[in-house]
């Protein structure tokens, strides 16, 4: 049993101890992109857009009639 605990101590342990490594690494290289990559462009100031053209208040009777047709065709297909 003590040898048992005793490679579970040690296994965590060593990744108790690769993880930490780890971390450091991370910010080490964090630190050189940071120092040596290229600067990060800058955006551009956004001009405010012109407001859009709101679509028409009603729609062509042939339209809605062929929209309506469409739904009830996928409804008839796909019932539950």
């Amino acid at each position: 049993m003590s040898q048992a605990i005793d490679l579970m101590v040690a296994g965590m342990g060593f990744v108790f101890v690769f993880l930490i490594i780890l971390v450091f690494a991370t910010l080490l290289m964090s630190k050189l992109v940071h120092r040596f990559g290229p600067p990060e462009p800058v955006a551009p100031a956004r001009t405010p857009q012109r407001a859009r053209p709101s679509a028409p208040s009603s729609v062509d009777p042939d339209t809605a009639e062929a929209i309506k047709k469409a739904i009830a065709q996928y409804r008839s297909r796909h019932k539950k």
